[in-house]
């Protein structure tokens, strides 16, 4: 596959159909987009992870105009919110397929369930839960989440608690997951299918401005997330293009291989 540069992360620059027709075979997809990024910079067990997922596909209309700026195009958007509800269409007279829901509050996720089962016209969502707030330190709780994921019979895992959270418990967890075969790490998305949050307009996502959208919506949780990383972000980005960005982490790739077989180690002695 060809893949465009962005920082310190290799894009997969594929189409959503293309996205959806691979996932056949299994596979592990994360959406990169500014926040992302910025997180890759800071945190090497994300970065490390980062680099596992068997797709990352462009989140962000912003790092399509960005991949312009590099002359590295990217062909198409294909945020977390918009793949998931293309997923489970696209898969929905797939009875092999069948979703557990990880993440958001517990009325939230059950009536996400409840709304994509109703759209698909069958229960696709096997199962949702809502995991408590610092689960991921819980390895008691992590346990039995793996346990519930396990005796619903599910082949895919779509967990959406927010990055880096989400990816690096599919990276510590996904070994002791029997059935899953697709892994989706989602965000937001579990709350846009509840509707309990509320998208923006189509138009404000195509020209890049949905991040503005968002911000109003939600300005307490998000002001710092794309304030702070706007300009910072920027200056990278000019760097990239003149040849001056230096990635961070150690790039070899046996540190690679062994910063994950050590963090996916953790999880099954856990």
């Amino acid at each position: 596959m060809i893949k465009v540069n962005l920082l310190n992360v290799a894009i997969h620059n594929i189409t959503m159909f293309e996205l959806l027709e691979k996932l056949k075979l299994g596979g592990v997809v994360f959406t990169p987009n500014v926040d992302h990024l910025m997180k890759l910079q800071k945190n090497q067990d994300f970065y490390n992870v980062y680099q596992n997922a068997d797709y990352r596909v462009c989140d962000s209309k912003v790092l399509m105009y960005v991949a312009n700026f590099l002359g590295t195009p990217i062909q198409e958007k294909i945020s977390g919110s918009d793949f998931f509800p293309a997923f489970y269409t696209y898969y929905k007279y797939d009875k092999d397929i069948k979703i557990f829901l990880l993440g958001s509050e517990t009325p939230v996720v059950k009536m996400a369930q409840q709304q994509i089962n109703s759209r698909v016209g069958r229960r696709i969502i096997v199962a949702a839960h809502s995991p408590s707030f610092g689960f991921e330190k819980n390895e008691q709780e992590c346990q039995e989440i793996v346990e519930m994921i396990n005796e619903s019979g599910a082949t895919v895992l779509a967990i959406g608690v927010g990055a880096p959270k989400q990816e690096l418990w599919i990276a510590k967890y996904r070994n002791q997951l029997n059935n899953v075969k697709i892994f989706l790490a989602v965000g937001a998305t579990i709350n846009f299918e509840a509707g309990v949050i509320k998208r923006s307009p189509r138009w404000i996502s195509e020209i890049g401005f949905e991040w503005i959208y968002r911000l109003l919506s939600e300005p307490k949780r998000l002001w710092k997330r794309y304030l702070f990383d706007a300009f910072p972000f920027c200056w990278l980005i000019i760097k990239q293009k003149l040849q001056l960005y230096k990635n961070p982490w150690p790039t070899d790739n046996q540190t690679k291989v062994n910063n994950i077989q050590t963090l996916v180690k953790n999880g099954e002695k856990s």
